[in-house]
């Protein structure tokens, strides 16, 4: 497969009081916030493609889209001739859950509109789309499917060799060890075998650099001694923490529209029963006013009494 070059690769712009890891992008907010839970990595993600200036990108498990649009959306402001690979079967699994097509439309959607001519979508098994990607092609690689050890396993031995001298993998859910996840193993494995950084928050983020490193900012984070990573993880953790809280009042209108609907079914559900209640006061005022009512009436006074009697005698 060609990948489409020209792109320069160069240190961001960044004031003299920011370390090397940080840089403007960091502070960018994403344009897309579909349900994630890699919201919290934007910010790093945003930094790292402004970093790494990435000729081709390619993404192991998109799920709804959110870190695919994070990485098309710092190539579109950076002006980057970058293209970006999305595979995914978009069926789900027993860890993302299984959905419907909607999911699928909703990311070519999007796609299409905002990141036309460099994002693609390659539905199917990963292991159907290793053959269209040249070896040593992608700079950026972010496995993020199944989340077993012998899943993420699988995915990094079958794509490890996609990734260009100096490129980045990503490993999403490090820090997870619930029952059925298992790539933290992975990353106990290989990080100490290779460059590499780790974020604690949002599921944990495991960064592993590919042969000889050429960026300063990634150089800087896998050199790190225990106060810059101390620091660097509560930065990239804060600025996580404004996404995150941007994706909750994003997600207030829908909600609140969602409460509206249940009011006003709740609402509409008070005036049936209103109207019922209406309905049988009715009812009980047209009986007492019959004739039928009136003529009955004394033989409910001498039920009433009879059960007064009877009342008397059952006591002791």
């Amino acid at each position: 497969m060609t990948m489409i070059g020209g792109s320069t690769h160069g240190t961001p712009a960044r004031t003299a009081l920011e370390p090397s890891w940080l840089g403007p992008a960091s502070y960018w907010q994403p344009a897309h916030i579909p349900t994630s839970a890699w919201l919290e990595h934007a910010p790093f993600g945003f930094w790292l493609v402004d970093e790494l200036r990435p000729r081709a990108v390619a993404e192991l498990g998109t799920h709804y889209g959110f870190s695919f649009f994070v990485f098309a959306e710092a190539v579109r402001r950076l002006g980057l001739e970058s293209q970006l690979y999305a595979l995914d079967t978009w069926q789900g699994d027993d860890h993302a859950g299984f959905y419907g097509e909607d999911v699928y439309e909703s990311v070519r959607t999007v796609a299409d509109r905002d990141y036309a001519g460099f994002t693609h979508l390659l539905r199917g098994y990963f292991s159907d789309s290793r053959p269209l990607i040249e070896d040593a092609s992608i700079d950026l690689l972010h496995i993020d499917g199944r989340h077993g050890y012998a899943d993420a396993r699988e995915d990094f031995d079958e794509w490890a060799s996609a990734v260009r001298d100096g490129g980045v993998i990503l490993f999403h859910d490090i820090a997870e060890r619930s029952e059925g996840f298992g790539v933290w193993r992975l990353w106990e494995e290989l990080a100490p075998r290779h460059p590499s950084f780790s974020f604690t928050h949002g599921h944990g983020l495991g960064v592993l650099g590919v042969g000889d490193v050429r960026s300063d900012g990634l150089t800087a984070l896998f050199e790190a001694d225990a106060a810059t990573v101390r620091e660097a993880r509560a930065t990239y953790e804060r600025l996580g923490a404004v996404v995150s809280r941007q994706a909750t009042l994003e997600a207030m209108p829908a909600e609140v529209a969602s409460l509206h609907d249940v009011v006003h079914s709740l609402s509409g559900e008070i005036d049936r029963l209103h109207g019922e209640i209406e309905r049988r006061e009715a009812a009980i005022t047209e009986l007492r006013a019959s004739t039928s009512w009136r003529v009955t009436r004394p033989l409910r006074g001498l039920g009433r009494a009879r059960d007064r009697l009877l009342g008397r005698r059952s006591r002791p």
